[in-house]
């Protein structure tokens, strides 16, 4: 289905509330203008980072938001955080269903739900039915797919 409206619902944190924004839509070129080599990888060609190769920052106060690094819409709030074992950031809900889309990814022989921002259509990672409660989700998540608006 295309999708026709410029403007979307996402929940912006730090304002506590839903706001209409523009979808973030640029060219390859524009992308690569703004993200580092592994960034457009993993976020614009679905790639992965390699497990335990990167950390996720952690903000002084405990209190933060992950953003997308290519749009800075919020996703993941610090205190939804948990350690998976898995070697990728791991949280057990999105700041809100609005900021993220769910879609269905078939690739290498495999069969799970991959991770979008929902603004930029960035790939985050993947989400899992496995986490903790009270979701049951695991949203296993790229490192360098964020960057932590600390909340100091």
């Amino acid at each position: 289905m295309k999708e026709t409206s410029t403007l979307i619902e996402i929940y912006n944190v730090k304002m506590g509330k839903v706001e209409k924004v523009d979808r973030v839509v640029k060219s390859d070129s524009e992308w690569k203008k703004i993200l580092t080599p592994e960034q457009f990888q993993v976020t614009r060609q679905k790639g992965t980072e390699r497990p335990f190769s990167k950390q996720c920052a952690i903000p002084r106060s405990g209190k933060g938001v992950y953003q997308c690094v290519g749009c800075g819409t919020d996703l993941f709030a610090y205190g939804k955080k948990f350690e998976s074992g898995t070697g990728w950031p791991s949280f057990f809900d999105p700041v809100s269903p609005l900021n993220v889309k769910l879609v269905e990814d078939v690739s290498h022989g495999m069969h799970r739900t991959e991770v979008l921002c929902a603004r930029c259509k960035a790939h985050l990672g993947h989400v899992f039915d496995d986490g903790p409660p009270p979701t049951g989700k695991r949203y296993c998540i790229n490192t360098v797919a964020l960057k932590l608006s600390a909340q100091d």
